[in-house]
């Protein structure tokens, strides 16, 4: 490889350390082969290609730019060589910062003055900025280490730009062994240098020379004149002249100079002009500017500077201030209606509200607005709560109008509150046997009533928590200011709020009232009085809500009165949504009752003659399970939740329950008779089957026969006893559990009513049996002309009573085959009949002979 061929090498650089922009110079080996050779130099990190010129393969000069680092390497980069190495490094030092008002001993040239932004200057190469060789005379590199001159002239420095400048050092580095002769001669080249600094000045001054010295000799003369000739009439002639010479070059001096002076003064004028515009340019940008910051919405500078002007210039007599000022007052009045019709634009948030409130106050607005926002969202409240009703009530009555779910009318975005839970709480399943031929899809079909009174609630808890924040932040005075900075606005601001605190009841009162009577007027409507009806009123009421529903619009009101309960809203203003609950809760409890009376009269229709071994139908449990979840669904209801008073507290609810609960009872009642008189004919086909443990003694009875009057009977009276035994007994437990009133007085008449059926259906049983028995003894016992005192010898026993045992042992088979625990109570009352009848019939016989007595 050539030599041409090797990477460049650093081996020195002068100076060493130095500030930002210090021209430094760089010698080593194989630094390039000419300047366009050169394609690449940093010092500490930092590209200074841009000011270095390239002097020889061994010497290069540059400018260190801002380099990232404090200390590192010189790297030079050639096509011929490549990156190079170094054997020494740069220590860039931090200058001082000399602020605007600190005194520096550093003189700027201005012909000469280096532009450190943008690394140029007007046409002058960087590196000819400053004098390379100042003194004018051969430079001569001494030998004297760089550490020794540093230790020598401790925080100096050789470069003769820096502010800690030592000539010495320089002398010492640059001219350590040039002659004294050359020493000289570098004085005189200093010398020649200040001169010419000097010699414009000069130049001034000597071109007016002849004139200053010309006006001189004139004045002497005359002065000597005066002086010889010594009289009055020549010191008088001389004066006059005088003063004419020195009228005329005034006259001649203003002629010529007037256009001059004229155009002097007018500028004058035009400078002053534009100096007090220049001074006072905010008052007369201010119109400008507040338009331009109303239109971007940048209130807070236009308030800023409103303020600033108004203490400037709120009280100046200058005419022309006082024109712009009152444009400044023009615009600000714009701008109060503009923010004041902002506050009162419906919705809004209440972020916004604060805003405008404290804009208003800032800007020293006319009245209240605080009070007038709470005003106007008191007022957008109820219209949006009748608004809703009228729509609804809009939607029933169109023919083609779509049924709203609750479940899917509750945004998606509702805020966290109780509210929120209502979907879970919508599918209130009674799950009974009775209510299977209902469908699913009932809780997508919600009566327009109740999507109302979900949309209405949810609006309410919305809206009034905004509403209720504004008057808290009303009443402590945080509107105006979170700090305690406008403690004026704040005081005035509670004074204000203590004054109208009645009135901003009454408008709590009046939503809640709202609130209550809407959701009356679609569930109560008989609650209202007539006046009231047609305000909150005006639903079709086709049929009347189920309880399901009523209870899920009850657990509705119940979350949102949590939910305004949790904003801190007196009691006393909440009471009205108390007694909305109770009275929906005894409806519900009233209705739910009502209707399970009608799911009980269809009980009948789904009886099926099915007997176990005790000889019962389904009937018995079917009904106690109708009882049982129709108590269940009843249980959220009859619970009272906080603050709320129990349903049975009012003399009238607890007599108009016991009287539902009795006549569901008696509703079974009049179904068990109902089934026990039915006809053969209205038998649809039913069929006994008998369980199969239980013994079919006589075969009277099989799954194929039908079911005659008598069976029916029997079951019927099978079901009363267990009825008495245990149903009503596990119903009146029921009741209690759940807390109705009354509820022995309800078994009581049950119980009556059941045992006067029980003992009517057993007597047309017996009458039914025993009278055929009976009847068939007289006529039994005188066949064949029988006589008591005429018989023969007896034999056995005659043909009647094999046949009445018969007619007995058949009645006990068909007995026992339903229900066990009969036999006894018929048998005994069927077995006394004949007893009696036999008994009857001996004692109208009036005598017996041998074998009649025998017999």
């Amino acid at each position: 490889m050539s030599r041409s061929r090797q990477p460049p090498l650093v081996t020195g650089i002068s100076p060493n350390e130095g500030i930002s922009w210090t021209k430094v110079t760089i010698r080593g080996e194989n630094l390039g082969t000419g300047p366009t050779d050169l394609i690449g130099l940093t010092i500490c990190g930092h590209n200074c290609l841009l000011t270095a010129e390239w002097m020889s393969a061994s010497k290069i000069v540059c400018r260190v730019g801002q380099a990232k680092n404090d200390k590192g390497d010189i790297i030079v980069t050639t096509k011929s060589g490549g990156r190079g190495t170094s054997t020494v490094s740069f220590k860039l030092l931090k200058p001082e910062k000399i602020g605007i008002l600190d005194q520096s001993a550093v003189w700027v040239d201005e012909m000469n003055y280096y532009d450190t932004r943008t690394d140029r200057n007007k046409g002058i190469p960087p590196l000819s900025l400053r004098p390379a060789n100042p003194l004018g005379i051969e430079i001569d590199k001494g030998r004297f280490p760089q550490k020794d001159l540093e230790v020598l002239f401790p925080g100096m420095s050789a470069d003769f730009t820096s502010e800690n400048f030592s000539a010495a050092w320089y002398l010492i580095e640059n001219h350590s062994t040039t002659s004294f002769d050359q020493l000289k001669m570098a004085v005189m080249n200093l010398k020649k240098q200040a001169n010419k600094k000097n010699e414009g000045s000069l130049a001034y001054v000597k071109g007016g020379l002849s004139t200053f010295f010309e006006a001189q000799d004139a004045l002497s003369a005359i002065h000597q004149k005066l002086e010889a000739d010594g009289t009055e009439k020549v010191e008088g002639s001389m004066t006059q002249k005088l003063e004419n010479v020195l009228n005329r070059a005034s006259n001649t001096a203003d002629t010529l100079f007037q256009e001059v002076l004229g155009r002097k003064d007018k500028a004058d004028s035009t400078r002053n002009a534009l100096n007090v515009l220049q001074r006072f340019k905010f008052l007369f940008n201010l119109p400008l500017n507040i338009e331009r910051n109303i239109q971007k919405g940048d209130y807070d500078v236009v308030i800023n500077d409103y303020e600033k002007a108004k203490s400037l210039f709120g009280k100046t007599e200058v005419q022309v201030f006082k024109k712009y000022y009152a444009e400044v007052e023009t615009r600000i009045e714009a701008l109060r209606e503009l923010l004041l019709n902002k506050l009162l634009e419906t919705p809004s948030t209440l972020h916004d509200q604060k805003r405008y409130i404290r804009y208003l106050s800032d800007l020293h607005a006319s009245g209240d607005p605080a009070w007038q926002c709470i005003g106007a969202q008191h007022k957008w409240i109820l219209q949006l709560m009748h608004n809703c009703k009228e729509s609804y009530i809009k939607d029933q009555k169109g023919s083609n109008s779509l049924l709203h779910s609750p479940m899917l009318d509750l945004d998606s975005d509702v805020r966290p509150s109780p509210l929120g839970h209502l979907s879970q709480t919508a599918s209130l399943k009674r799950g009974s046997s009775f209510q299977s031929g209902r469908d699913d899809t009932w809780r997508c079909k919600a009566p327009q009533q109740v999507a109302f009174v979900e949309k209405l609630t949810k609006l309410v808890v919305i809206q009034l928590p905004n509403f209720w924040k504004l008057w808290i932040s009303y009443v402590n005075g945080s509107l105006f200011s979170e700090t305690a900075e406008k403690s004026g606005q704040m005081e005035r601001s509670k004074k204000n709020a203590r004054q109208r605190q009645n009135d901003f009841k009454k408008m709590i009162q009046e939503v809640m009232q709202s609130l209550a009577k809407l959701i009356r007027g679609a569930l109560l409507p008989f609650s209202l009085r007539e006046g009231e009806l047609r305000q909150y009123g005006g639903w079709e009421m086709k049929s009347e809500l189920s309880g399901q529903w009523l209870t899920h619009v009850i657990q509705t009101v119940r979350l949102s009165y949590e939910s305004l309960t949790a904003l801190e809203i007196p009691n006393d203003m909440l009471h009205i949504i108390q007694d909305l609950i109770l009275d929906l809760r005894v409806r519900c409890i009233m209705v739910t009752l009502q209707h399970t009376a009608e799911d009980v009269k269809r009980l009948a229709e789904k009886e099926d003659w099915v007997i176990d071994n005790e000889g019962l139908t389904s009937l018995p449990s079917q009904f106690e399970q109708c009882i049982v979840h129709s108590l269940q669904s009843l249980k959220s209801v009859l619970d009272c939740k906080p603050g709320e008073a129990s349903v049975f507290q009012q003399h009238k609810t607890q007599e108009d329950v016991c009287q539902l609960s009795t006549g569901i009872m008696q509703v079974f009642i009049d179904c068990l008779e109902q089934l026990s008189t039915k006809p053969d004919g209205d038998a649809d086909a039913t069929h006994l089957s008998v369980d199969i443990s239980s013994p079919d003694l006589f075969g009277s009875i099989h799954e194929d026969s039908s079911l005659s009057s008598e069976q029916r009977l029997l079951i019927v009276l099978s079901n009363c006893c267990y009825l008495e035994r245990h149903t009503f007994i596990n119903i009146a437990e029921h009741f209690e559990k759940h807390s109705f009133q009354g509820v022995e007085k309800i078994t009581q008449i049950s119980m009556e009513s059941l045992k006067e059926l029980d003992q009517r259906l057993f007597e047309i049983y017996i009458e039914l049996k025993a009278d055929p028995i009976v009847g068939s003894l007289e006529p039994g016992i005188y066949a064949g002309y029988f006589d008591w005192k005429d018989c023969l010898i007896p034999t056995g026993v005659r043909n009647y009573l094999k046949e009445a045992l018969v007619n007995i042992i058949a009645v006990h088979a068909e007995v026992f085959t339903i229900s066990k625990e009969l036999v006894p109570r018929v048998l005994s009352k069927i077995v006394e009949s004949v007893a009696e009848e036999l008994s009857r019939l001996m004692q109208c016989v009036s005598s017996f002979s041998k074998n009649g007595a025998l017999q």
